[in-house]
């Protein structure tokens, strides 16, 4: 879409105002305050500036009662006093431009990469409402990964949504990255919901790589910032890649993580009087991830797709945890990063076994889902009878299957870590190698 400086420039100076309503603070409780005097014109989700001792402070507003607005601090509550000024402020203008690829922004739209930058001329929805269920197109055609395992026997196709399970120091951004780097979207766009401040540069500058970033938007909100920041990155890159979408560009969305935005949530949930009894988390938890996940997918008509990967922080591999369970109910498959997998230094450290591509049978044509049968074939035969082969008690030719399951055991072992720029049939054909050693044997 071509726009031009002076219409961008247009469109933000069009959305500034020179008159807001002005209340009082009557009480700050923790990281929340009680506003007064604005009850007529605050709405749920409003942003109020507060007029403290220390300078301006901003907040969401998270609930409406007796008169009263209960507002969340977006930083710290110190210099805050009762019967400082409230000013609400305009509902935040967050227009996605073309423009914005190569760039490092905050949920706000903000550049955080110390460039200028402005904003579009149509503005965006944070919280959009997915396209008409039946209007949406079928999961489209297979997608080049770079990774062997991810065009073989973890497929990924077109408006595909998965998750990507994992704990911490297992290889989860280098597969993120990975992903950016050769998937064969048009337009990336990554969410770093909670992310570690340091981390974020050295993920854009080391791990993207020019390379990476040369075709994609990252959107920040660091662990320190507030809840509502927090969980509005997930909002605000979802927004991002449907504003791709709907020019007919296939978009790669990564959220990293939904666990991160789930605990943000939680937190603004119980500001807002919700009771956090679903295991730790408030019941709204389940709709929240329902509605971030649904926005992504197959488009309508002219559009493009979403094809989206969510990943989950899971404490020693527990996939029954709350936000994992929740998450695998709306999703098309899932990949399992395994920690013992990792600590023997096979990377991606994909657990082929508890992992799955919903795209399948469908994805593949008969000869390739033969063959992917029967890779899963030999590494559940191993995974059975690994502690009696690891323990020396096992007996070459008691039973064929883990014979010829020992046998293609390296060789497997070697294709799951292959990364290149080789297509999908010459990643079959390498499986197809690595399996004729179960043959050979015999």
């Amino acid at each position: 879409m071509n726009v031009s400086i002076f219409d961008r420039m247009s469109a933000a100076i069009a959305a500034a105002t020179a008159v807001r309503a002005v209340g009082r603070v009557q009480a700050v409780t923790g990281s929340s305050v009680q506003i007064s005097g604005l009850i007529r014109s605050l709405h749920q989700g409003d942003r109020v500036e507060i007029m403290a001792r220390n300078g301006v402070v901003r907040a969401d507003v998270v609930r409406l009662q007796d008169q009263l607005g209960h507002a969340l601090i977006d930083g710290p509550a110190d210099g805050i006093a009762i019967g400082d000024p409230v000013r609400l402020l305009r509902k935040p203008r967050f227009a996605p431009d073309d423009s914005w690829i190569g760039r490092v922004v905050d949920p706000d739209g903000c550049p955080l990469d110390g460039r200028s930058l402005l904003p579009g001329v149509k503005e965006a929805d944070l919280q959009n409402t997915p396209p008409p269920a039946h209007q949406r197109r079928p999961l489209g055609a297979r997608m080049e990964t770079g990774l062997a395992v991810m065009n073989t026997l973890l497929p990924l196709v077109r408006g595909q949504r998965i998750g990507l399970f994992a704990g911490s120091g297992v290889g989860k951004s280098s597969l993120l990255a990975d992903l950016a780097r050769g998937v064969t979207a048009d337009v990336i766009v990554i969410a770093l919901v909670g992310e570690r401040g340091r981390e974020v540069r050295h993920f854009t500058e080391n791990v993207l790589g020019p390379q990476g970033m040369a075709r994609t938007i990252v959107v920040a909100a660091t662990s320190d910032r507030a809840p509502q920041v927090r969980r509005r990155c997930a909002w605000a890159a979802t927004a991002i890649a449907e504003h791709f979408r709907d020019q007919g560009l296939q978009v790669l969305l990564l959220v990293d993580s939904v666990t991160r935005y789930c605990e943000a949530h939680r937190e603004i949930s119980v500001v807002a009087g919700e009771q956090a009894n679903l295991r730790g988390y408030p019941p709204s938890t389940a709709g929240a991830i329902a509605s971030l996940c649904e926005r992504a997918g197959p488009g309508i008509e002219e559009a493009g797709d979403i094809t989206a990967v969510y990943t989950v922080l899971v404490a020693g591999s527990d996939m029954d945890e709350p936000v994992a369970d929740m998450l695998r109910g709306v999703l098309d498959g899932h990949i399992v990063l395994d920690r013992g997998i990792a600590e023997r230094g096979r990377f991606p450290a994909i657990d082929v076994l508890r992992s799955v591509s919903r795209s399948l049978p469908d994805a593949a044509d008969r000869l390739e889902n033969v063959i992917i049968g029967e890779a899963r074939k030999r590494f559940a035969a191993y995974d059975q009878a690994a502690l009696m082969i690891q323990a020396g008690l096992y007996e070459a030719g008691s039973d064929t299957s883990i014979d010829a399951a020992i046998a293609c055991r390296e060789p497997l072992e070697q294709f799951l870590t292959i990364k290149d720029r080789r297509n999908i049939a010459g990643h079959f054909a390498a499986l197809k190698l690595a399996l004729s050693h179960a043959t050979s044997n015999r």
